[in-house]
């Protein structure tokens, strides 16, 4: 990589989709794959689930603390998901793309309107499950939530897909090499548009002089 590449800021990607829609596997096994991509790490006053760690899966704090961010003016985005607190720390985000890596967001559809106001420029994704019924399934199969909690989650993602058109790509998470494949060619995309790749082109035509 050229010296001028190096340096250059990271591009911030926003993946939305409904809860059980596999966003978060998704995005996993993207950075595994693509070099030089970041998956933010949110802050939630959830408790920890059974496997998760503090600092790898999430940070998890205290509901006062996490209020006490918000009130500070700490994130990039932050929402009430189902009575539990999420937010994105907009410094952590900052410190990344200052470093040049390439970040992507994991955030819920009112979280992903929340950045696109601050960050323009951000590319948005959403992920579709295939039908309605085989998100059901997957979310059933999951058998973390109640029942209560199962239907709450059902109706919201019936008003978060009629939203796919804020987005700039859609990808169906059919199955998931696939849809892993489609969510990378996007981002490999992304970094060959001409206001990113400007710099090191404007590096190489200085060769030919």
């Amino acid at each position: 990589m050229s010296s001028d590449a190096a340096v250059r800021r990271g591009q911030l990607f926003i993946v939305s989709a409904p809860s059980g829609a596999g966003k978060t596997t998704l995005v996993e096994r993207l950075v595994e794959q693509v070099p030089h991509l970041r998956m933010s790490r949110s802050y939630t006053s959830r408790p920890a689930r059974d496997g998760e760690t503090n600092g790898v899966d999430y940070n998890f704090v205290t509901r006062q603390r996490f209020e006490t961010m918000v009130a500070a003016g700490d994130f990039l985005e932050w929402a009430d998901v189902f009575g539990n607190l999420y937010g994105t720390c907009a410094s952590d985000t900052e410190r990344l793309l200052a470093d040049g890596s390439d970040v992507v967001l994991v955030i819920d559809v009112q979280g992903a309107r929340q950045v696109r106001q601050l960050r323009p420029g951000a590319t948005t994704v959403f992920v579709m499950p295939p039908s309605f019924p085989i998100l059901e399934q997957r979310l059933r199969g999951r058998s973390k939530d109640s029942e209560a909690a199962i239907v709450r989650r059902l109706a919201v993602a019936r008003e978060e897909v009629a939203s796919f058109t804020e987005y700039d790509y859609i990808v169906v998470n059919d199955e998931l090499t696939a849809a892993v494949d489609r969510l990378r060619g996007i981002i490999l995309a992304e970094r060959c548009r001409i206001d990113c790749m400007r710099r090191e082109a404007e590096g190489i035509v200085k060769t030919f002089c």
